[in-house]
């Protein structure tokens, strides 16, 4: 009698193996599409740092070059001037604002599929 047991207990426990594989390789694809998605996020969030950092590097090359020429600041004023492709901005616009001593650069930039971002600096240039 002991023997017909253990054989009717193998044969229900036929494939249970297979299942705790199935299961793990589950969790293992779960693990590794969450490490893409966070990659992913991270290359976003590096790219919009990078974009912000080059359009303030854009508005500060602006305001100094309007320190060296502060007699002739009315020049300098424009309105969503295109910026040149090396700069590395997608869509990248310029506006200059003089009013008085009073300058306000603001860069406008969009990559496609996002949302439009600007910076903004303000500086007073002194004759």
């Amino acid at each position: 009698m002991s023997i017909r047991f253990s054989v009717v207990k193998a044969i229900s426990q036929r494939g249970t193996i297979l299942l705790e594989v199935l299961v793990s390789v589950l969790i293992l694809a779960l693990g590794v599409l969450s490490i893409v998605g966070l990659q992913a996020a991270a290359i976003r969030s590096t790219t919009e740092a990078k974009m912000r950092a080059d359009a303030s590097f854009i508005a500060n090359r602006t305001i100094s070059s309007m320190w060296g020429d502060p007699d002739g600041l009315a020049a300098f004023a424009e309105n969503n001037a295109d910026l040149p492709a090396e700069d590395g901005l997608p869509a990248g616009k310029r506006t200059v604002v003089v009013n008085g001593s009073r300058v306000t650069v603001t860069i406008t930039w969009q990559v496609p599929g996002g949302e439009q971002s600007n910076v903004q600096m303000v500086a007073h240039i002194n004759e």
